[in-house]
């Protein structure tokens, strides 16, 4: 079964983690995006050495104001010598354009990394997601799935776009700023290191209030998103049973969860920004009340005492901008978790290792002692065999949840068994190549699915090669020729667009095209005609006669006409086999099937 992660299918949408959880969850986050950004190394190295050099640049400026102040300027009073003016004028003009220039040359540099990042990141999730098993699929709603792919990818982004750059960049000019003051002036540098104190306990009473924010902002957001598609998705059943006031008052339930949450969050913003206006204000005044009685006696140039009042003022400022990287930072590793929860996730029918190929399947299936439970407490096939001979055709019959789809998907390998083994051609199927059980077994569900594009690319989605007389012939075959040609542009009609929009029963025969197409050496029809009125039905009657002759077939039904063409009826009960037999044997008989057959014939009447 599977193997779910710290943040997986079960715990995924969780706030309360423990503190170990919360550290494996991290190195998880961690370890994925040291993933992403080790290819591209030599591109953050230079993104590395053009922010040093510009932030380095930037930097200068308070210091060629205190030698303008202290140097330049008496030159000038005292010999009429302009030519420290000029050089400090010139040289400031160059570091500022500089600094500019390369600042500029990071935006873009740093902008293809976080492309690149994004890029990388997008298609990992989109091809594991489609890697993993269907039980994934069938616990893990579409909407969380959506959530990865949008919100959460959107927000690391933002991350990856601004917030990132504001806390490298923000670090970079404070730590230059504190040298550049220790070495103009290191008492005032000093006071500075000192208002650090206060600074850094500020900043940790935000990081840990907001990481607990923010990390439920993501599990809201979720829910929200999941909510609205769920209810978009199942708009009909909405409408059919007047959910929408229910629907109303639980999306307005958690649109307002979202609403506090996200107002929790601001009024912390709110408290840490005043916080550091606060600490910088206390730190100038500092500065300007202990360098100013050194300049009154004489021990301080009055230049330096202005570039140490810039550099504090500067060593504060962007400190703004690491609060907004803590701000997106906070948001943005919630993302990250439950993204890094899903490539976490491992596919529970792995692809064999050492894969047996294939090439022409017969189509003999075989159970040896099988079984088979979604979880330990709920077992539906116990110790199951069963023989299907290449060719046969046979029906399962029986009441919902006596295992009929389960046996169905388990030949598919959706699923694998708990214990015992299902073979194709005396082949373990856990042992088989996909691509050759992909080729070799082809199930048609009740919920036929058409992709975007044309009437033929759906019926040729099972062999793209398809000629356009192949996929005609494949529509003859179930009937459904008659009804394309009807559309607007018959077989390049877009079935998403106006005019191409087809029934339920059109796009099971569209289906069942599409599956005959394949060619397939089993075809698994789990309740395919379902979607079918009675005329449609017999329509296909004779073609599925024609298409499963010389083709292993398993066919799951409750209409007990579509039994009919079967060479053998296996009626099923929790699990279990209790008849066996020819479909004329078993109504001549007075078992199971017999009463069923009975009474459907009776409804009839």
């Amino acid at each position: 079964m599977s193997t779910s992660t710290v943040s997986g299918t079960s715990g995924e949408d969780r706030s309360d983690y423990t503190r170990e959880e919360s550290r494996a969850i991290r190195r998880r986050s961690l370890r994925l995006l040291g993933s992403l950004v080790s290819p591209l190394r030599w591109q953050l190295v230079l993104a590395a050495v053009v922010l040093v050099v510009s932030t380095a640049l930037r930097v200068a400026g308070p210091a060629l104001i205190a030698y303008g102040i202290d140097s330049a300027l008496p030159a000038v009073l005292d010999r009429n010598d302009w030519m420290p003016t000029v050089g400090v004028v010139a040289v400031y003009l160059v570091a500022g354009i500089g600094g500019a220039a390369l600042i500029g040359w990071y935006v873009v540099v740093a902008a293809r990394l976080t492309q690149a990042v994004l890029l990388a990141l997008r298609k990992r999730i989109f091809l594991h997601t489609q890697r993993l098993s269907l039980e994934f699929h069938e616990s893990y709603t579409s909407g969380r799935i959506i959530s990865r792919q949008t919100s959460d990818l959107d927000t690391i982004k933002e991350l990856l776009d601004g917030g990132l750059n504001e806390l490298v960049s923000g670090v970079l000019y404070g730590l230059f700023t504190l040298a550049a003051l220790l070495l103009l002036d290191w008492q005032s540098g000093v006071i500075l290191a000192l208002m650090g104190i206060p600074l850094f306990l500020l900043m940790r009473w935000f990081y840990i209030r907001s990481q607990v924010v923010y990390r439920e902002s993501r599990v809201v957001s979720a829910q929200v998103i999941v909510k609205f598609v769920e209810s978009m998705t199942g708009i009909r059943a909405v409408k059919a049973f007047r959910k929408e006031p229910r629907n109303d008052e639980e999306f307005g339930q958690l649109a307002r969860q979202y609403r506090d949450v996200s107002m929790r969050s601001i009024r912390l913003f709110g408290t840490f920004e005043p916080g550091i206006m606060v600490v910088a204000a206390f730190s100038v005044a500092l500065v300007v009340l202990w360098g100013g009685g050194r300049v009154l006696g004489g021990a301080l140039e009055i230049g330096v005492l202005a570039a140490a009042v810039l550099y504090t003022r500067n060593f504060f400022a962007p400190l703004q901008e690491v609060a907004m990287f803590l701000n997106s930072y906070q948001s943005a590793t919630a993302a990250l978790e439950k993204v890094s929860g899903v490539l976490e996730e491992e596919p529970s029918v792995p692809d064999p290792r050492d894969p047996v190929d294939l090439w022409t399947a017969r189509g003999h299936v075989r159970f040896d002692d099988v079984t088979f439970g979604y979880s330990d407490d709920r077992v539906i096939l116990p110790d199951f065999s069963l023989d299907i001979p290449a060719g046969q055709t046979i029906a399962l019959v029986g009441t919902t949840g006596a295992g009929k789809s389960t046996l169905a998907k388990l030949v598919s390998r959706f699923y694998d068994p708990t214990a015992g083994v299902v073979t194709l051609d005396d082949v373990d199927l856990r042992r088989l190549h996909p691509k050759d059980l992909r080729r070799a077994i082809v199930m048609v569900t009740q919920e036929a699915y058409l992709f975007s594009g044309t009437v033929a690319d759906n019926i040729a989605l099972g062999k793209p090669d398809a000629t356009m007389d192949e996929i005609r012939a494949a529509a003859r075959a179930v009937g459904a020729d008659g009804f394309i040609e009807r559309l607007p542009d018959g077989y390049d009609t877009d079935v998403n667009k106006r005019g191409g929009r087809v029934s339920a029963g059109q796009r099971q025969l569209i289906s069942f095209a599409r599956a005959f197409l394949a060619d397939p050496a089993v075809l698994i029809l789990d309740e395919a005609t379902a979607s079918l009125d009675i005329p449609s039905e017999r329509l296909i009657q004779d073609a599925l006669q024609t298409l499963l002759a010389d083709r292993t077939a398993i066919i799951i039904a409750h209409r007990l006409s579509t039994v009919a063409i079967a060479d053998r009826v296996l009626v099923m009960e929790h699990g279990r086999i209790i008849e066996d037999d020819t479909p004329d044997a078993l109504i001549a008989g007075t078992g199971k099937f017999a009463q069923l057959h009975s009474a459907w014939r009776q409804s009839l009447v």
